[in-house]
């Protein structure tokens, strides 16, 4: 069946249409990953977004459920330019085709993926329609224009308290869209793991006495969230030890009086160079999903100071803050999809809150 991915600049693209065959308008970003597809479909942070995989050939090696970073797919749509149809892999349990189909998700292929992200980092992340239907060009591009995606986090987080038990240090986990793999890596390093609902307050959390507190990743504008922001500043006053990735990295610059941005078109994919400022200057390469960023204009050296830059663009990747057992970063140390390069900085968590102990 014919689609169609119209861009609110006007472009049109024409391929065939995968998955659900509904129509959706959403904000349209690419991603870099060779593979890891599954992990990409399942990561809570491209809800509100439609995903164009660069990768020429997606869905070879077919759907391994494992392989899910939450329990079903977040994307409003999906763009790619071959979708293999005949996955071969041992661990396969489907193909990918039938698991748009089943999650509701309209897609498009046989489209030129790589002069749609050519337009996408010239023109800038921008909206757009994926619909197996016939349109009118001049009604549909107000629509495009008008489109923002908003309540993403509230969408993606838990409905309420989960556990992971261990017999290691307490850590109390915000989930704001987190990838399954964040709490497996404090897990299997023994952390006897709490996952809260975005909204719970930092009081009830606080009163469960963690040794430690992670902010998860998440999707959408980090501004949006005022009252997440207002209870996370109550976290940074107390002394607990606490770690954030991605938006919560983002949400704790807001918290303490820093700003935010958003990236012309984003960081997203397994391959992205980051320094580190605060040791030997070393490179890590890292798996990053992100439209946002910290301006560190912004920044009070009296409270944070940068600690990772990404090496192609020079953004921020991570803060020190001063005096405080806190340290966030923007890319995803748990990668899944993605180089385990940055997986030491949960064993730095471990020793903040060992350190954490010894002052109590």
């Amino acid at each position: 069946m014919k689609a169609s991915l119209i861009l609110e600049d006007g472009t049109v693209f024409t391929g065939t249409s995968i998955g659900s065959t509904r129509t959706c308008i959403s904000e349209i970003v690419f991603n870099t990953s060779m593979t890891g597809y599954l992990e990409v479909l399942t990561d809570p942070s491209y809800a509100g977004q439609a995903v164009c995989m660069t990768y020429p050939l997606i869905g070879n090696y077919g759907i391994c459920l494992e392989d899910m970073e939450s329990g079903q797919p977040w994307p409003d749509g999906y763009i790619v330019r071959e979708l293999s149809r005949l996955p071969n892999n041992f661990r396969s349990e489907g193909t990918i085709q039938n698991f748009l189909m089943q999650h509701g998700i309209p897609g498009i292929a046989g489209i030129d993926t790589r002069a749609l992200t050519r337009i996408l980092r010239e023109k800038g992340t921008m909206n757009g329609m994926i619909t197996a239907e016939d349109y009118d060009l001049a009604q549909v591009l107000p629509l495009l224009k008008e489109y923002v995606p908003t309540g993403v986090v509230e969408k993606v987080t838990c409905k309420g308290p989960k556990h992971l038990a261990g017999n290691g240090p307490r850590v109390a986990l915000y989930d704001f869209g987190s990838k399954a793999d964040i709490a497996e890596n404090l897990h299997k390093r023994g952390c006897d793991v709490t996952i809260y609902p975005a909204s719970t307050p930092a009081a009830e959390v606080l009163a469960a006495e963690p040794d430690g507190i992670m902010l998860s990743n998440g999707p959408g504008d980090p501004k949006e969230n005022t009252d997440i922001i207002r209870e996370i500043k109550k976290l940074y006053e107390s002394d607990v030890p606490i770690f954030a990735i991605c938006l919560g990295h983002q949400l704790m610059a807001l918290a303490t009086g820093a700003d935010t941005y958003k990236l012309k078109y984003g960081h997203r994919g397994g391959n992205h160079p980051v320094r580190d400022l605060m040791g030997n200057g070393r490179v890590y390469i890292t798996s990053q999903n992100h439209g946002y960023a910290v301006d560190t204009k912004s920044l009070d050296p009296k409270i944070a100071v940068p600690a990772f830059e990404n090496v192609n663009d020079g953004t921020n990747e991570g803060l020190r803050y001063v005096g405080k057992n806190i340290m966030t970063v923007q890319f995803h140390p748990e990668a899944c999809p993605g180089p385990q390069d940055a997986n030491f900085l949960f064993d730095r968590f471990l020793d903040m809150m060992k350190k954490g102990e010894e002052h109590a």
